[in-house]
């Protein structure tokens, strides 16, 4: 099992942050985005997970928050205080027009790291629905340690990924190009166990977007808690 000490792992400072063309593809991209993937299924399921798994009013961090479709509106629905980021501006824009009542932050997940520039807090849950596909493989266990350290003690987690097996690589999508990483089912389980987290539940599902440059995909969602000790 994939298991790491974080001083043996690499951190923000080992490597080169390369967000070139991701938040320009999805300001372009905008609502289409809600377009092109009109059923999501894992994202409510996991959301349905967290509001019956969390007391009145937690505190709910939307990593990667899109339009703040479905998710930060049915957390918000369900009287938890939504705290959404995302790179793109376009994206926050629609979020706050979406869900007035959360509040809406243009960020980068390395923004929010131990020592960096945005401290929003603590948080009693993180979701994260395919925000660390779009970044390269040797962050992806820096952006899991951020996620840790934001949850409060015995905190939730749930994740969504892509199955794939690459590594920072450009693909068309919904009409830009963006650049995507990914990993096979159990790798990425070590992946988030060795980071922290134990994994408490899983879900498959295949998909097939409403868009020609957008293939079928299989999307892995893992629902896990951060461990009270490393």
């Amino acid at each position: 099992m994939f298991v790491s000490s974080p001083s043996s792992r690499p951190g923000y400072g080992d490597i080169q942050l390369d967000r070139g063309g991701q938040a320009e593809a999805f300001d372009a991209i905008g609502d289409r985005y809600d377009e092109v993937f009109p059923h999501k299924e894992g994202q409510v399921a996991a959301a349905e997970w967290l509001v019956g798994s969390l007391p009145p009013g937690a505190r709910v961090l939307d990593l990667g928050c899109g339009t703040g479709l479905p998710t930060a509106r049915r957390l918000a629905d369900a009287g938890f205080e939504v705290v959404g980021v995302d790179l793109s501006r376009v994206m926050v824009e629609l979020a706050r027009t979406n869900v007035p009542e959360a509040e809406f932050h243009q960020l980068d997940i390395a923004d929010l790291r131990p020592g960096g520039p945005r401290d929003l807090g603590r948080f009693d849950a993180v979701a994260a629905f395919f925000a660390l596909l779009m970044l390269p493989r040797a962050e992806i266990p820096l952006a899991l340690e951020t996620v840790r350290r934001l949850l409060a003690p015995g905190g939730l987690f749930v994740l969504s990924m892509v199955e794939a097996d690459v590594d920072d690589f450009a693909i068309p999508f919904i009409g830009s190009t963006v650049r995507v990483s990914g990993h096979l089912r159990e790798e990425l389980r070590e992946v988030v166990d060795g980071a922290g987290f134990d994994i408490v539940g899983e879900s498959l599902y295949s998909y097939a977007p409403a868009s020609a440059d957008v293939q079928p995909e299989e999307q892995i969602f893992l629902r896990c808690r951060r461990k009270t000790e490393r």
